[in-house]
């Protein structure tokens, strides 16, 4: 039985406040991608998994246990992140046997070969009126599961949840997912905001006020950049640019400034655009179109022993 981690999505403060490489990616490598499934013009999940399998992504993030992507994940020997649906959190934090109901229901049947990395409770739910309810969830896990940068801070309005849930991570030596998108806090101030600083943003020292809890690593559980829906802001270049940078900084392992030698993990925001969310940017995220073409294309180089994406900026429809 693969080793799980429970943890849980915080929203991206971090973008607030202030391609990918598809080959050649290594199975202990630490960047991943998710696999959305709001669209009505998706491939089948058995040939979204050999999509990535095919261009070598080894890591992928579900965010709710999807019966079709699971069984297709079988003997993949990609690591999966598979997430607690935001709804049905008030159940689950309501009674342990409620929490061990979803983990015999969702992963027994599929423990066997598929490997489960992280299970995450939530998504985006502190601050929220759902945040309440992630700390319970992470004490009722089941005995059989192991559990902006630097000046960040939470918002007064996450305080409440926040204390106890940092102080069981630490305990637990568990991570905290945060997703992370700097191109919102770009569109939303561009004068203030520069474009060189928002093409690659990562954090990796929790920060909750006066204090600190730097033994608590970070997932950075989303980031990318649209490659259309908001003008000159949001084009094929600077979507390839931004998750470029951010790939490289994570497969160098160059860690924070304030912590320079921690290995952090990371996801791409998307797999596909996906065009049952709303209109505009959040459509257009995605690495593919649903047909399975790059949404713009990249060129993978070997220097000096280190992955180097130079990326081509060529849209395909």
């Amino acid at each position: 039985m693969s080793l799980l981690w429970i943890v849980f999505l915080l929203s991206g403060i971090a973008a607030t406040q202030n391609q990918v490489v598809l080959s050649q990616i290594t199975p202990d490598d630490t960047i991943g991608v998710c696999y959305g499934l709001l669209g009505n013009d998706l491939p089948p999940s058995t040939e979204v998994i050999q999509l990535y399998k095919q261009h070598g992504i080894r890591k992928l993030r579900l965010f709710d246990p999807n019966p079709a992507a699971l069984q297709a994940l079988r003997g993949s020997q990609i690591v999966v992140s598979l997430g607690m649906r935001n709804e049905d959190l008030p159940t689950l934090a309501a009674s342990q046997a409620a929490v061990e109901s979803w983990f015999v229901t969702n992963v027994q049947p599929y423990i066997n070969d598929v490997l489960f990395g992280y299970i995450t409770i939530g998504n985006e739910v502190v601050p929220g009126p759902l945040g309440t309810f992630v700390y319970p969830v992470m004490q009722f896990a089941p005995k059989r599961v192991s559990y902006p940068p630097s000046a960040g801070a939470f918002s007064a309005e996450a305080n409440n949840d926040m204390v106890n849930i940092l102080k069981f991570l630490s305990a637990q030596k568990s991570p905290l997912m945060i997703n992370v998108y700097p191109y919102f806090a770009y569109a939303s101030n561009t004068k203030d905001v520069r474009l060189d600083y928002a093409q690659f943003t990562a954090t990796g020292v929790v920060q909750w006020k006066e204090q600190v809890w730097t033994d608590v690593n970070v997932v950075v559980s989303e980031s990318g950049w649209p490659s259309a829906g908001n003008g000159e802001l949001t084009t094929p270049a600077l979507a390839s640019t931004y998750n470029q940078n951010f790939v490289k900084h994570i497969l160098e392992k160059k860690g924070t400034p304030k912590r320079p030698n921690i290995i952090i993990e990371g996801f791409i925001f998307a797999m596909f655009n996906e065009n049952q969310k709303p209109a505009g940017t959040e459509q257009n995220f995605g690495l593919f179109f649903p047909n399975k073409t790059p949404v713009y294309l990249y060129l993978v180089l070997l220097v000096k022993k280190k992955k180097v994406v130079i990326p081509l900026f060529q849209a395909s429809k």
